[in-house]
Parts: structure tokens; sequence; C-alpha cells
């Protein structure tokens, strides 16, 4: 069985959902069929179906979200140190062809978000910077071409 690795924030934002749906939503979508079954004829219920396709997303996704829970390797992030970049450093780039600046912070595929600066370890550019210190240039192959970063900064918090 293949450990996820997620921080302690993603763990929990997992957590949050798979009470909510086992207690909101899956009580909600229940009532919707049984409602939806009062009404008649099945077979030309659209309220019917509807429920029932809102019922199975839920099913399969609780048991997604168990499954990952389960396999979490939740790595609390205030207690790493270091001057390589691993999973869930914050790491300070430039663009060695545009002079701009970003942040991002390295960690599991269920937290990303790059709007936020959270990127995920499979990444490219976070599969890249793996494992190298300040001042190592890594190239990222990107859709428009090989883009060319310095890690300025590597940082725990």
């Amino acid at each position: 069985m293949q450990k996820i690795p997620m921080t302690a924030e993603g763990h929990k934002a997992l957590d949050e959902e798979l009470k909510h749906l086992k207690s909101v939503e899956r009580p909600a979508v229940i009532a919707a069929i049984s409602e939806a079954r009062e009404h008649g004829d099945l077979s030309e219920n659209a309220e019917y179906h509807a429920a029932k396709e809102r019922q199975g997303w839920i099913e399969g996704r609780v048991q997604e979200l168990e499954d990952k829970i389960a396999r979490a390797q939740v790595i609390d992030v205030t207690k790493m140190s270091g001057i390589q970049v691993k999973f869930g450093a914050t790491v300070t780039v430039v663009d060695e062809d545009t002079d701009q600046e970003s942040t991002y912070k390295i960690v599991g595929d269920d937290e990303a978000d790059v709007k936020s600066g959270k990127i995920s370890l499979s990444s490219p550019i976070a599969r890249a910077m793996i494992n190298k210190e300040e001042g190592d240039v890594v190239e990222v192959n990107a859709p428009g071409g090989v883009k060319s970063y310095e890690i300025l900064k590597v940082e725990w918090k």
C-alpha cells in the first residue's frame, strides 16, 4: 500500500470534506431519492435519476477520501529543516528569462492550489527542485519550452 504524503492542513481538509459528505450530503440525497420515489413512475422521473446519480458520486468520493486518509503519511512541516528542497518546503525562485520571482510551497497532490502558491509534489517544477539547494538552477519542461529557475530561498514554515 503506497503512502500518500500530505501536510497536517491537507489531511484536516480531507477529513472535513469526508465528515461533510457523510453528515450533510449523504442524508440530503437519501431524502431527495425518497421524495422522488413518491412522485410515482421511476422510469421517467428526472428528479429520481438526478438524485441517484448524485448519490453515486457522493459514495464514490467517500470511498476515495477514506482510502486517501487511510494511506496518508502526514508530515509536520514545522519540524522540518535543512537547505535542500523537500516535501513541505517553501521555495522562492526567480525565472531567469523574465526575472519574475515566485514562491511555492510543495504539498501533496490533493492540496495543490497554484493561486495560493501551493504546488503538487508531482508537478514538473517541484520534481525539478527536489534535493536542490539555494543558488541551484533548475530546468523545467513547460508547455512553452524549457524554463530555467534559480532557487533563491528554501524555508520551512
